[in-house]
């Protein structure tokens, strides 16, 4: 009897095996699988619910644990704020010079603008067209200043920039000839600024703009769980002192009113909102009573909110290469292949749920061990 249960343990072990080998081997059972997968919803807290008191207890305690690990992160973090500090202060020479070869105010020697290009067209160039360009550029060296519309065409080439960037933005934005970030001195909330700095022009008067983001380091008491790094949670602008008839955050409508008492219709003029990058400088105001925002105020706040932190991590360390364009292609080519490992990484873990986890599958293994006992 022994012998004989023996024997069908090992005859079910081997209909298992062939059965996990065709679901390896099989496109339509894999399919059924992936669709069943979709459909499972995995709730681990349902499982931890069942487990015994003591175990909740000592649950419970990794959890205040964890609570506690939130906050040393959180130090953590208020100290990289300090180290950013240090280190703007050390990028800030270079920015400056930077801003001064853009800008025309001085000219990079021959050791500094000696650079290796990996563009092979341009390396085919014969030495007579080479010569022809050289007296073109001396012909033109007299006329072109700097590098013209340097910030300006970094607007035109960065999507979430040149979204916000109207027609009528555009001659102001050609005047803009830095952008810098500062950040919060020691002792005080941490926050950064961006200053856009601009030379003379014909629409306002300031020279330079400010944008302001308060930050906070601390997890939330009320779900201190969610607490991954420093978040932006208010920012506040500046006034621009537009001179006479140059605001473009603001159209003038003409509109018809009819008197009640009389009939009689008069025009009057009135000033409403206009789309335009500048309105970036009269940002939503985060309620301090704690009183909630709507949706599209929500979507508006975080939408800023990403542009500043772009501003201050992507395109003023990196202003040269979005420039060129080079950064966006990076970025571009990033993305794909995050893209790719998540996609690689689900199909894996399908694929060993499948495998070492048959009871999601209990349908096609008790279909194929009746027919092999029958």
């Amino acid at each position: 009897m022994e012998r004989c249960e023996k024997q069908k343990s090992s005859h079910n072990d081997t209909i298992h095996e062939k059965l996990t080998d065709q679901v390896m081997q099989n496109p339509q059972v894999l399919a059924a699988l992936q669709e069943r997968l979709d459909n499972t919803s995995l709730t681990p807290s349902s499982y931890i619910e069942n487990f015994p008191k003591a175990v909740i207890r000592r649950i419970d305690a990794l959890k205040k644990l964890q609570v506690k690990c939130a906050h040393i992160e959180a130090k953590f973090y208020e100290e990289v704020h300090d180290l950013e500090r240090k280190y703007a202060a050390l990028y800030q020479p270079l920015f400056d010079k930077r801003r001064e070869f853009i800008n025309g105010e001085a000219e990079p020697t021959d050791a500094e603008s000696e650079w290796h290009s990996e563009n092979e067209d341009e390396e085919k160039l014969t030495e007579d067209l080479k010569n022809a360009l050289v007296i073109d550029e001396k012909a033109e060296e007299t006329n072109v200043k700097g590098i013209p519309d340097f910030w300006f065409t970094i607007f035109r080439n960065v999507d979430m920039l040149s979204e916000l960037v109207q027609e009528y933005d555009e001659p102001i934005l050609k005047h803009l000839q830095d952008i810098k970030v500062k950040f919060s001195e020691p002792g005080q909330p941490m926050s950064f600024s961006l200053e856009f700095h601009f030379g003379p022009n014909d629409y306002f008067s300031n020279s330079v703009l400010t944008k302001t983001y308060k930050m906070k380091s601390e997890p939330d008491k009320t779900d201190p769980f969610s607490f991954e790094g420093p978040e932006i949670v208010d920012c506040e602008g500046c006034t621009i002192d537009w001179k006479k008839g140059k605001n473009v955050t603001v159209k003038t409508i003409k509109k018809k009113q009819k008197h009640k008492g009389r009939g009689t219709v008069r025009t009057i003029t009135k000033q409403v909102p206009n789309d335009s990058f500048f309105n970036f400088f009269s940002p939503i105001k985060v309620s301090g009573d704690g009183e909630s925002l709507d949706e599209d105020s929500e979507f508006t706040l975080a939408a800023d909110f990403e542009i500043g932190h772009f501003f201050r991590e992507r395109i003023v360390p990196r202003a040269v290469l979005y420039f060129t364009g080079e950064a966006i292609e990076d970025d571009d080519n990033f993305e794909d292949d995050e893209e790719g490992e998540e996609e690689v990484r689900c199909t894996l873990y399908f694929l060993w749920i499948t495998i070492t986890h048959s009871i999601l599958v209990p349908g096609i293994i008790l279909y194929g061990a009746e027919n092999s006992c029958s």
